[in-house]
């Protein structure tokens, strides 16, 4: 098992800054692929960002691109999302996942934290 729980979420204003944090524990964190997705309300979870386990090959929504990135400390167990640039529109519930591979689809990690809300305010 592979427990996650993020952090680092809040409140900021449009064109503002964050970086959230996905702490693992439990088995071991670098055999996995790490992937963040986002829940706003009303609407459907989505893909935002995944990085592979040794944090060589990334993938990005396309609505993030340029302004998200993600990457991982293995030897801290944790993986990060920088968020620039925020808009409006990424307010939502981010959650962070853990799997066999960089997959863009929420139901195929095998390990999901509880999410963290980051609100951006116009």
């Amino acid at each position: 098992q592979v427990q996650l729980v993020e952090s680092g979420g809040g409140l900021v204003q449009a064109g503002g800054s964050l970086r959230l944090s996905c702490a693992a524990s439990g088995r071991t964190f670098s055999r996995y692929a790490m992937g963040w997705f986002r829940q706003a309300p009303g609407k459907e979870r989505e893909f935002v960002a995944s990085i592979s386990w040794g944090g060589a090959s990334t993938r990005y929504a396309d609505s993030v691109k340029g302004r998200f990135t993600i990457s991982r400390d293995n030897a801290k167990n944790t993986g990060y999302l920088r968020m620039n640039s925020l808009k409006p529109e990424d307010t939502a519930v981010y959650y962070c996942a853990a799997g066999s591979d960089t997959y863009n689809k929420w139901d195929l990690y095998n390990y999901r934290g509880q999410g963290t809300q980051v609100t951006v305010s116009s």
